[in-house]
Order: C-alpha cells, then sequence, then structure tokens
C-alpha cells in the first residue's frame, strides 16, 4: 500500500507541467515497490484536480470526511499508552500491532509512524485490548509541532481487528480516544473517515463527531482497498 501527498505548486507555476512532473517519479516508486493500493486525498470540489490524478490512473471513489468535537466526558475505557509500555515489551507489541494492521490489508505495517510520534514526542499510540487480544489502536498527533496543529489531538491512523465484536471494539477505541485528547487538554478531537466505511462514520456521527470538510479519495486502478462497509478505520491520507 503507499499513498502520497500534499502535492503542493507555488501559485507563480500553475498551469506550467510542475504537477505532471512531480508525479512521474511518484509513479516509478510505486512501480518500484510493487505497490497493488495506491491512493490520495484531493479536493472534492476541484474537477481539475480530479482530471489531473485520472492521467495517471487514479479513480475518484468515496468522499472522506474531516469530522471534529469538542472532547466531552465519557465513560471511561481502558487503554494502554504506547509510551508506557517498557522497552523490552515494545518488539513483541509492535508484531501484535502489524498483525492486526495486516487483517486489513496484507502487510499494512503502522509501525514506523507508532515508533515516530513516540521518537518525536508528536503524541501517542492509544492500544485497547479484550482480555489478552489487541482489539484496536490508533495512533494519534497532538498539539503544536504535529500534523494536528495547536489546540487538537488527530487521530492519524486508528483501526480495530474486524470479527463478530469489531463495533464494540471500534466504539472503545474513539472512547479511548477522546479520554486521551480530555487528558491532553485540547479543544478539538479530530479524525478522517472515508465514507465507503459507512458503518465506522455512523459510529462518529452517534458520538457527537460533524464533518469540519471533506475531500475525495482517488484510488489507483479502483482498488477498493479497506475502505469498504465492513472496514472499522479512521484514516484519510493527507
Amino acid at each position: 500500500m503507499g499513498f502520497f501527498g500534499p502535492l503542493s505548486v507555488h501559485p507563480r507555476h500553475w498551469d506550467g507541467g510542475i504537477a505532471h512532473a512531480l508525479l512521474a517519479p511518484v509513479m516509478d516508486c510505486f512501480a518500484a515497490w510493487r505497490t497493488t493500493l495506491a491512493g490520495l486525498f484531493t479536493f472534492a470540489e476541484s474537477a481539475k484536480h480530479v482530471h489531473l490524478y485520472e492521467k495517471f490512473g487514479f479513480q475518484a471513489r468515496f468522499l472522506t470526511a474531516i469530522m471534529g468535537k469538542v472532547p466531552a466526558p465519557a465513560a471511561p475505557v481502558e487503554f494502554t499508552a504506547w509510551s508506557t509500555v517498557p522497552a523490552a515489551d515494545r518488539p513483541r507489541l509492535a508484531g501484535e500491532c502489524a498483525a492486526l494492521t495486516a487483517t486489513l490489508w496484507l502487510g499494512l505495517d503502522v509501525g514506523g509512524e507508532i515508533a515516530g510520534v513516540d521518537a518525536l514526542r508528536l503524541g501517542e499510540t492509544l492500544l485497547v485490548r479484550d482480555g489478552g487480544r489487541l482489539a484496536g489502536l490508533a495512533v494519534c498527533h497532538v498539539g503544536a509541532g504535529s500534523e494536528a496543529g495547536t489546540g487538537t489531538c488527530y487521530v492519524k491512523f486508528g483501526a480495530v481487528a474486524p470479527g463478530p465484536s469489531a463495533a464494540d471494539d471500534f466504539d472503545r477505541l474513539v472512547s479511548a480516544c477522546e479520554t486521551f485528547a480530555r487528558t491532553a487538554r485540547v479543544s478539538n478531537l479530530v479524525a478522517g473517515v472515508n465514507l465507503g466505511r459507512r458503518s465506522a462514520r455512523r459510529v462518529l456521527v452517534a458520538r457527537g463527531f460533524r464533518t469540519i470538510f471533506q475531500g475525495v479519495a482517488m484510488h489507483r486502478d479502483d482498488v477498493p482497498g479497506f475502505s469498504t462497509p465492513d472496514a472499522w478505520v479512521l484514516n484519510d491520507w493527507r
């Protein structure tokens, strides 16, 4: 799986072929990496952007909503913060996280995001368990200097394992994010969800999240990936 963005061109050089020149080596990278799922997030209202990416084999699929709410008091939910995990236990736990995300797309592993957030102190990774089983994880950026920005907790990636308890596990994961956002004393909790994941979006709406803005997910060769009704995932490819 691979995604790219943002792709930015100075306004002075718009309509000069710069975006095409930038995209060509991106496609070469995807080919070299043998990427089978490639995507991006762009402006839903811009026919120009959509047309550009269509030239490189990407197809517009579902809208992706960037949703937010003010963290509110909720029933306490147990979770483990990655920063509190002893160093000796982290390799085993990283393996559990990779096994969970691989159920969404074979080989998908956000271990680099988890390690980066921890090393650079950009936020926290939250882990929710169901007995001895890792049920869900959320990689969160918090505050200035992170992708969240001042006063915000941004769920960069969140997911639960598929199965009969997925709906309950996802609700508990969102509760963990909200609890963490309150302890971090931020005024906004933000998460992105592809509208192809209808069940996941319904949970956010029921919990008081509202759409701040929306874009469109474009997938190369129209591969659905894990933006399907049975996928309990938070991410937006920004």
